[in-house]
């Protein structure tokens, strides 16, 4: 540990003389959120729905197979009160539909039947299409009851009462900045390490490396130390310019956030140092870099295409992205208020991801030193 920490040390004095690198790393981020924040306003859409059937009537069973007739949404079950919190807190379902008991009775004797849907307002874009299935569903069956039980009666006989849970306002912003502060903080921490090594080899101090009393993980370790400090700085610049600029609430805890962004900022540091070790100079590196955070972190991650909406193939392929565990568990933090306990597997992918690149990049710079 003496040896990397010596090596980082020594990065963090290169880091203060390299005036670019270091506006990279803290100036560009912000920048961005302020360019996409503003600029970024898209709405999307897709479904996973409990039922909480408390009239158990043919009626109520009608509406259930309405909705999972229509094909927008995937049943997932039967769910209790006390259970709702549960499954939306951990992202199991983006809808619950609440059938009061009673309802039959009221279709029946002519009295409008209020039927409750709570939607995950996480996702703005896809709590605001929800939204609107529901109500085309609902009003469609309230239709044909009108026909069937009472054709003479004025007011609809099913009246739908939406809920939205942790962004009641439909706001897209709180849906688009923690996958901004994704894509920004992936972006940055990849390319700024992917040039570290580069760096020595077209310096050519690379040789002296080799020859100090230095193994490939003490050396990997080092690199990044300096790299995750600055990261985590600019991680949490923007999380705190995003609460001040966007009013994105932070309802978790921080000291679980410095865990999750320190996780996800290793996957992206070992990923870029991988990156590094196998390339020749840093105008490869940069390009490599790029394309390996920046494609995957935008287009399959969740941050702005639904994953359940992609083809089963591409869905696989998301599994290899750190970004789409680390939106689970960021939008868990701040909009939610929940633990690792809910999001622990996301946060057991992290570390494993993490723990793959670095050794992967250990290996390669050992190989090449050999």
């Amino acid at each position: 540990m003496r040896k990397a920490l010596a090596v980082g040390r020594k990065e963090f004095r290169q880091i203060a003389r390299d005036g670019r690198t270091l506006s990279v790393l803290l100036v560009v981020p912000v920048l961005f959120l302020l360019l996409f924040g503003y600029a970024l306003n898209w709405d999307i859409h897709h479904v996973k729905m409990a039922v909480n059937d408390q009239d158990r009537s043919p009626e109520s069973r009608a509406l259930v197979q309405a909705f999972v007739r229509s094909t927008y949404f995937d049943l997932v079950g039967e769910v209790s009160d006390r259970g709702i919190g549960a499954l939306m807190d951990a992202g199991t379902v983006r809808a619950v539909l609440v059938i009061p008991d009673g309802t039959a009775r009221r279709l029946h004797g002519g009295e409008p039947a209020p039927i409750q849907v709570l939607i995950d307002g996480d996702d703005a874009n896809t709590a605001t299409t929800v939204q609107g299935y529901v109500q085309s569903l609902l009003e469609t069956q309230s239709a044909k009851y009108r026909l069937q039980a009472y054709p003479r009666a004025g007011r609809p006989p099913v009246r739908v009462e939406p809920r939205v849970w942790y962004n009641p306002e439909l706001r897209s912003v709180l849906f688009l900045v923690p996958g901004l502060i994704a894509y920004i903080a992936m972006l940055t921490a990849v390319i700024s390490t992917a040039l570290s090594v580069v760096r020595e080899k077209e310096r050519g101090t690379m040789e002296q490396v080799r020859m100090a009393p230095l193994g490939a993980l003490s050396y990997v370790t080092g690199k990044s130390i300096p790299y995750l400090i600055v990261s985590l700085v600019s991680s949490f610049g923007i999380v705190v310019a995003a609460m001040w600029l966007f009013d994105l609430p932070m309802r978790g805890s921080w000291l679980v956030l410095l865990l999750t962004l320190t996780l996800f900022l290793l996957g992206a540091l070992g990923l870029g140092l991988f990156v590094s070790t196998i390339s020749d100079s840093q105008q490869v590196a940069f390009q490599i870099a790029a394309l390996a955070s920046f494609m995957p972190t935008l287009l399959l991650s969740g941050f702005i295409f639904p994953i359940a909406s992609m083809p089963v193939w591409l869905q696989a392929t998301t599994y290899l992205v750190p970004a789409r565990y680390f939106l689970v568990a960021l939008r868990g933090i701040v909009l939610k208020g929940t633990g690792p306990a809910v999001f622990w597997p996301d946060l057991l992918a992290l570390a494993l991801f993490a723990t793959a690149v670095i050794g992967l990049a250990a290996v390669r710079l050992r190989r090449e030193w050999a």
